[in-house]
């Protein structure tokens, strides 16, 4: 896991150097352990090293290679490089690291060779001798790349600020990227919140010559994925054992300790239990605890360490550590995110333990129907053929309903939605803001907030979609929006600002392909993850199962009237200066909230207060 960046273009080596520094220092968080620069006539390269695999100073990166014509740069881990390195005998190793086994295989076999890897990654390699550039990024997504292309150069990185670093990137905002991140708290591929700066897509690759980009794309879910018909209810939940343990151990990869979140849920309870089964080692596994009972999850985790014999490490926390670690928090983000200040603090925690590799049980509820979006979804499936028959009428009726609340917008909106296709369905039920409050709160044009890209992501993708089942649908629809560009975002740009790598089973493509293509009716509802406890039982115990969900819901709601309350004042005033703006009723909704309006959530008002944090920050111009 490390950081990485590259400029390709400029043909000033002294100006190469100088910019490439300033990137890779950016990027410092990433990989404390070294640094290190390949810098050519064309092209520069810059990496963070945060030693996983193969510690020796040999594997630092950039790579090269003796003949001298190609260089890499790799951030993630390609956890069956001992596989694909076995099927390339002709080539001389000279480290025992995942890194060289990348470059040994591009030679061999061109872009092909990411169909061989299992893995999170985003890598580029430069061919000094077609003076070529080709860039990868993993099926999921999982690990992100930035680039910029203008003016006869081309700029790589890890993260937004590397980008940025370069000082070479105009620092304008992309009015419909902040349309779509008021009202998904995220921006979708392949924009970001900065005009000219584009994000490669999960699942492709990108060449860049001679001042152009050519991107293709080599895995996508809805293809890859089967509907596993042939499949009987026993067959299903064999295979789905045989998966994860298989992920489970690709994921222990490492020549330093590998730790694991432990929360005592279901999910992060089968990953440390699939690790005491394909491990040869005791677990190492760490639980956030609070000294409020009605949060702390603790007793359920110490059951389940004592099960499986886990070296088990407990974490006290208080609300007051997460408000006191809340602007180190938003100084982390690399992109603003209404989410993630959990993910940085207990990462840090963590980190601070001396652990750089930890599982975590993230995604579970993507594949095993977690979330209430999918029962959402399902039942307006049923309902399809009324549905769909009673246009007119919604909409007449639609008309009836007053406006001016966010609930009562939710239901206009679902009400006048064509049809209840995933493309027209998800986006509604995974609203921050809807298009009407957006429309009152913002100068925007009406067009940004009505057709935003998850909508134009998802009605290019409808078609292959529309093929599974409902639950199947939801899947996808979260692989494309809230998944990839809230959950896998955070939890990278949160854990890595402590130099922490996560690895998340449940993100395993194999199992992620096969998953999705279950019928709904072996996915099962009778208790909270119902497929995957069978699928592994006895390993998850049932007082995991059938408890009471607590979870850790910090009081933000009571921060922002009081502890927060000058903070936020601040940030909301600056906000509402900006041109994007409708200054007099963003402050009048940040009053509502402040005086308890009951239909203002503090998640609504919180991602105006990280936007503008981020804004001022890193000195974005909203003119």
């Amino acid at each position: 896991m490390c950081g990485i960046c590259g400029i390709a273009g400029l043909t000033n080596q002294q100006e190469s150097s100088l910019v490439i520094r300033r990137m890779n220092n950016a990027l410092s968080h990433r990989g404390p352990d070294a640094e290190g620069y390949y810098i050519k006539e064309q092209v520069a390269f810059g990496h963070r090293r945060l030693s996983i695999i193969d510690l020796s100073v040999y594997a630092n990166q950039p790579f090269t290679e003796p003949t001298g014509r190609w260089a890499l740069v790799f951030n993630g881990e390609i956890y069956n490089y001992k596989e694909v390195r076995d099927q390339l005998p002709q080539y001389h190793f000279t480290t025992s690291s995942d890194t060289e086994v990348i470059l040994a295989a591009y030679i061999q076999w061109g872009p092909s060779c990411l169909e061989k890897f299992r893995g999170m990654f985003a890598f580029a390699l430069w061919d000094e001798q077609e003076k070529k550039l080709f860039i990868a990024r993993d099926r999921l997504g999982v690990k992100p790349l930035y680039y910029y292309c203008k003016e006869g150069h081309f700029l790589f990185a890890s993260e937004i600020r590397s980008v940025l670093s370069s000082n070479l990137v105009k620092r304008q905002l992309n009015k419909q990227s902040l349309a779509d991140y008021l009202k998904y708290q995220s921006i979708i591929t392949p924009f970001t919140l900065i005009e000219g700066i584009f994000q490669l897509p999960a699942g492709h690759y990108l060449y860049y010559s001679d001042g152009k980009v050519e991107i293709t794309r080599y895995w996508n879910l809805a293809e890859a994925s089967r509907a596993q018909t042939e499949d009987t209810v026993t067959d299903v939940k064999k295979n789905i054992r045989h998966l994860l343990y298989q992920s489970v151990e690709r994921r222990l990869v490492s020549d330093v300790p590998v730790g694991a979140f432990l929360s005592g849920g279901i999910d992060s309870t089968a990953v440390v239990a699939i690790m005491a089964q394909v491990s040869k080692e005791k677990p190492i596994a760490f639980t956030i605890g609070f000294k409020e009972k009605k949060y702390d999850e603790t007793p359920y985790a110490e059951m389940v360490a004592k099960k499986y014999k886990v070296l088990h490490h407990k974490i006290t926390l208080e609300p007051d550590d997460f408000l006191q670690e809340l602007t180190h928090g938003l100084d982390a983000m690399d992109t603003p995110s209404g989410d993630g200040i959990n993910t940085y603090v207990v990462s840090k925690a963590i980190r601070q333990s001396g652990i750089k590799v930890a599982l975590s049980g993230v995604g579970g509820d993507e594949l095993f129907i977690g979330y209430p979006v999918f029962d959402q979804f399902k039942k307006l499936q049923a309902a399809k053929s009324l549905f769909n028959h009673t246009r007119f009428l919604r909409k007449a009726f639609s008309a009836l309903i007053p406006g001016g609340n966010q609930r009562r917008d939710r239901i206009k909106s679902l009400l006048q939605s064509p049809d209840t296709s995933i493309a027209h369905i998800y986006p509604l039920l995974r609203q921050i803001q809807t298009n009407a409050n957006l429309d009152s709160l913002t100068n925007l044009p009406k067009t940004f907030s009505r057709n935003g890209s998850l909508e134009k992501l998802l009605e290019a993708n409808a078609g292959k979609m529309n093929a599974f089942d409902p639950y199947g649908q939801v899947t996808m629809g979260e692989y494309l929006g809230y998944t990839q560009h809230v959950l896998l975002k955070d939890t990278d740009q949160m854990s890595m600002a402590v130099a922490l790598e996560i690895r998340e089973p449940f993100f395993d493509h194999d199992l992620v392909e096969y998953v999705t293509g279950l019928p709904d009716a072996v996915k099962g509802t009778a208790y909270p993850k119902q497929l995957l406890v069978e699928s592994l039982q006895p390993l998850v115990p049932e007082e995991i199962v059938f408890r009471k969900k607590q979870g850790f819901v910090l009081p933000y709601d009571v921060w922002m009237r009081n502890e927060l309350k000058d903070f936020c004042a601040a940030k909301i005033k600056q906000l509402a200066a900006r041109s994007y703006f409708n200054g007099r009723k963003l402050t009048a909704y940040w009053q509502n909230f402040v005086q308890g309006k009951a239909d203002i959530r503090w998640a609504d008002i919180w991602i105006f207060i990280v936007l503008e944090h981020w804004l001022e920050k890193n000195n974005i111009s909203t003119d």
